[in-house]
């Protein structure tokens, strides 16, 4: 698996330079936004607009990701240790123990891990 890495893009910039106002305006709507792989340790996202944001592989080690609603961002493969969420929505695929995991051990996110009761 790839590294977390800094990404050229405008948007992941304006991230970066902790301007998450100007990212949620300028964001295009409707659209997939790509910042699968992204490095987003230590940032204040917590007013984040992740609507429909890809954070595949992303890393959020220590990033404040309180109150975010990332219930339709995709955020497999991505790692949040030590990163504070509370009040924040995961996508119902997500399995507490999934959540936990990542923030106490720093594993990868993954979806549907256990199996279905019948």
């Amino acid at each position: 698996m790839s590294q977390p890495s800094q990404l050229d893009t405008p948007l992941y910039r304006l991230l970066h330079n902790d301007d998450v106002a100007a990212f949620n305006t300028q964001r295009p709507q409707g659209v997939a936004i790509d910042l699968s792989g992204g490095d987003f340790r230590g940032l204040d996202l917590r007013t984040l607009d992740a609507e429909g944001i890809d954070f595949r592989n992303a890393y959020f080690r220590g990033a404040d990701l309180r109150g975010v609603d990332l219930r339709s961002a995709q955020l497999e493969g991505a790692s949040i240790a030590h990163a504070q969420i509370s009040g924040a929505y995961f996508p119902v695929e997500l399995s507490a123990d999934e959540i936990l995991m990542s923030m106490n051990f720093g594993t990868r996110l993954r979806y549907g891990t256990h199996p279905k009761h019948l």
